[in-house]
């Protein structure tokens, strides 16, 4: 059985939101994402990974998988302008 979700990371009501994701965010954000690792699931949707969340791809993904990600990349987009300059580079 395979199962997808998606979050965001919200204040509270009653919060500052900036204040409290900035103090909150990765810390949530690295509790889920270990939590899917540990059981085997990916940080990453149809939607692709995000370039709010790009910076955590290395932590959960080898360096084997980057590599693939760059080249599906490059073959399918080799000029580059497919969102360039986001998470994977041509």
């Amino acid at each position: 059985m395979t199962a997808i979700c998606t979050y965001n990371v919200q204040a509270p009501e009653e919060s500052d939101a900036r204040v409290f994701l900035s103090e909150q965010e990765d810390r949530v954000n690295t509790l889920v994402f270990d939590s899917v690792a540990r059981f085997g699931g990916s940080i990453s949707a149809e939607h692709g990974i995000g370039s709010l969340k790009a910076d955590k791809l290395p932590r959960y993904k080898s360096a084997v998988a980057l590599d693939l990600m760059g080249a599906i990349k490059r073959a399918l987009d080799p000029q580059n302008l497919m969102n360039p300059g986001r998470v994977l580079r041509g």
